[in-house]
């Protein structure tokens, strides 16, 4: 783990283990790479991923509390990390690269400042720590992977701009029935509100007009906003799991090494008890991770919207760790651009349950079964409430917790 006071000088230029020559294949969130011919790649897309860290003199979070994150944020920074690679899937793509100095894309600089250490900002630490005080967790206390996927959840609804259906599997199962209810709207509900847009605002038309296209509107806009609405909504699917007791259980290891070379892959969020890293890839036995636990001074926008934004992209040769230190409490997290994204996740998930050389981690099943509790008495809803409760399976300080059979 690196010193929270170490300071970005010191990322640049410190001494950080090369990347190891080796014939084994690099998986990186999808992506695969040779260590030994495309070393700059692999470098390449780690630095493009977006890096939050441990950040200190920003504005009090809640108007009088604290101004830095150092020593309980690593978790909260890892959920953003996780969200933001979402983003960058949904407005720029996997392939999209990060270049030092270049002027960036508009895209790019509202998702970075979506996460801007400020109070007005979707998913900015004041956000994320002041809405966990919903879910039990008072503003400076550290959060556990389900506690964090259920914020981001919550957050999600306010973000008008990526219109992300974010959905949290429990029970160690993903019901398609319940993803497929997310992500749509019934026309139906649509067309009892004719003058209404898809944000909900008013239509400007004053009153129907059949030669005008649906509900009097104009053919374009709104008729278009209509389509994107009824059709599939971009879907970051984040499922917190246990898997074993103090110590991860081996009989997953192959299973969460192949879920990081699905081409739907945002990564994992875990580490060791109470100290969170971002995990991206694996090499041979070892885990590809981004790491929080460094303080940087927090970042103002320039005049013209601009964010300075080199400190917000690992440059130094990425953490590894071996997979057997990992905490056994984790989320990850996987993100479907269209339905049909959606449609090859199942089966690739299908035929991962089939090997038998790895156990599965989560079950994936067409509807919810009838001895699990309905939806509507946990709640999973964007105002969930009974998450301390469920909170126990899912985060490393509790003793008490579900494990998945063998």
């Amino acid at each position: 783990m690196l010193n929270a006071t170490l300071t970005y000088d010191t990322l640049r230029f410190g001494e950080f283990e090369e990347f190891p020559e080796t014939a084994e294949p690099v998986w990186i969130l999808g992506r695969h790479f040779s260590a030994l011919t495309e070393k700059d790649e692999i470098l390449s897309d780690v630095s493009s991923r977006l890096w939050f860290t441990y950040r200190k003199n920003f504005q009090p979070i809640g108007g009088t509390g604290p101004t830095s994150d150092t020593g309980w944020g690593c978790m909260l920074r890892c959920g953003q990390m996780i969200l933001a690679e979402a983003l960058v899937c949904r407005h720029l793509g996997r392939d999209w690269r990060w270049h030092r100095g270049q002027r960036q894309r508009e895209e790019y600089v509202s998702i970075l400042s979506a996460f801007i250490d400020k109070k007005d900002c979707y998913y900015s630490i004041h956000q994320i720590a002041q809405m966990g005080v919903g879910e039990g967790k008072s503003i400076g206390q550290w959060y556990g992977p389900n506690t964090v996927a259920q914020v981001l959840k919550k957050l999600s609804i306010f973000d008008s701009w990526s219109r992300l259906a974010v959905h949290v599997a429990m029970d160690n199962t993903v019901v398609i029935e319940e993803i497929n209810r997310v992500p749509h709207r019934p026309v139906s509900e649509r067309l009892c509100m004719p003058w209404l847009d898809y944000a909900g605002a008013a239509c400007s038309e004053p009153e129907p007009d059949p030669q005008r296209g649906l509900n009097g509107c104009l053919e374009g806009a709104c008729a278009m906003a209509v389509e994107e609405m009824v059709l599939w909504k971009p879907l970051v699917l984040l499922i917190p799991l246990r898997l074993g007791l103090s110590d991860i259980n081996e009989a997953y290891m192959e299973t969460l090494k192949q879920c990081f070379m699905l081409p739907q892959a945002l990564g994992v969020i875990g580490g060791k008890p109470n100290s969170a890293h971002y995990f991206i890839g694996f090499v041979g036995e070892e885990l590809i991770y981004l790491d929080p636990h460094t303080t940087q001074v927090a970042v103002e926008p320039s005049h013209d919207g601009q964010v300075p934004d080199d400190t917000y992209h690992c440059q130094h040769p990425p953490c590894r760790m071996n997979i057997r230190e990992l905490d056994p409490s984790i989320a990850v997290g996987f993100f479907c651009q269209t339905e049909e994204d959606f449609d090859d996740w199942c089966m690739r998930i299908r035929k991962m349950s089939c090997s038998r050389e790895a156990l599965p981690m989560f079950e994936l099943v067409d509807s919810q079964p009838s001895h699990y509790a309905s939806a509507d008495v946990l709640n999973l809803t964007p105002d969930f409430s009974d998450s301390d409760r469920l909170e126990r399976f899912f985060d490393s300080e509790d003793e008490e917790f579900e494990i998945l059979s063998l």
